[in-house]
């Protein structure tokens, strides 16, 4: 099955808008099944062990029927990059027509993450702030940030992974005075095995990125294993892994925020448009149209023999 796959195998370069989070530039590569085009693009850094599920992702999507999908379209949050241009962070604001919930990325200096957040703020005082944090901060900066955070902006929709450990974001819970709900990102997507994980008493919503955790079917049954409140994210895809994601959107029997799943709106370019009505995403089966966008012959090389490495993972 995977030598078919291959055969239809395309490695692309997406250039991103504004350097998110040292990316400027997201390769993915895309193969073709009997159920549509798929996507595997863990990030580079990441090591074969950890790129498993991205790949056992990927072979669902192109050779599984999707689960029924209970809805046509996905309400999203725009992402907002760790960059403190004003107009540039206007400019990002403006590409996500019709949304109300902003996500923004801190973590690396303070006085700037108050001013990028206070900054967004001012731009529609009615939107919903979430931050998104990728766990770096010790329980004593988040308590310190956190409460400064507070006194400019007020209360957050979520805190997405202030801190890297359950055991850290359930001391914080504890020890926090002001209003604080966290979302579990990595405490999940970065576990040896995400069902064993105690989240009690350390997070409140789950954060379910599609290629991460293995596909639409283990991210349910994850969902389902917590009982949590669920919002869907991507991990940066091309438009190709955000339909997929939109899918699991689709197909949770629960769906009550807006999903991280408006990412496109950070690429220079893409393989296909995923236009924000409203501020939401239809669902769409996505066709890429590839022509120019090709790495060079030896970084598909690099990505075929990272797939057939990875694939001797997957049981």
């Amino acid at each position: 099955m995977l030598n078919s796959l291959l055969d239809t195998l395309r490695v692309v370069a997406l250039p991103t808008k504004t350097n998110f989070r040292g990316v400027t530039v997201r390769e993915v590569a895309l193969f073709k099944g009997e159920h549509g085009w798929a996507e595997f693009s863990p990030f580079l850094e990441y090591d074969d062990q950890e790129s498993a599920p991205w790949l056992a992702c990927a072979i669902e999507a192109a050779t599984t029927p999707a689960p029924p999908l209970l809805r046509k379209k996905i309400a999203v949050n725009g992402t907002i990059p760790a960059i403190n241009d004003k107009k540039r962070l206007e400019e990002i604001v403006a590409s996500y027509p019709g949304v109300t919930t902003f996500k923004i990325k801190v973590g690396e200096n303070l006085a700037e993450d108050v001013a990028r957040v206070a900054w967004i703020k001012s731009l529609n005082s009615k939107a919903k702030i979430r931050i998104d944090v990728n766990g770096s901060w010790s329980v004593d900066d988040a308590l310190r940030n956190l409460y400064a955070m507070f006194e400019e902006v007020g209360t957050f929709e979520y805190v997405e992974q202030p801190c890297a450990t359950v055991e850290e974001l359930r001391e914080l819970k504890n020890k926090i005075r002001i209003p604080l709900l966290i979302a579990g990102d990595e405490v999940l997507r970065k576990a040896k095995d995400p069902f064993t994980v105690d989240l009690q008493g350390a997070v409140d919503f789950l954060m379910l990125k599609v290629q991460p955790l293995g596909g639409i079917v283990r991210a349910l049954k994850m969902a389902e294993h917590h009982k949590l409140p669920v919002i869907v994210s991507s991990a940066l895809e091309s438009a190709v892994g955000i339909s997929y994601g939109l899918k699991l959107a689709a197909a949770l029997p629960r769906l009550d925020f807006a999903c991280g799943l408006a990412t496109a709106s950070l690429m220079r370019s893409n393989v296909a448009d995923l236009p924000i009505v409203d501020g939401c995403i239809e669902i769409a089966d996505c066709e890429p149209v590839l022509e120019g966008l090709d790495v060079s012959a030896e970084r598909f090389e690099w990505w075929k023999n990272r797939i057939m490495r990875t694939s001797k993972l997957l049981s």
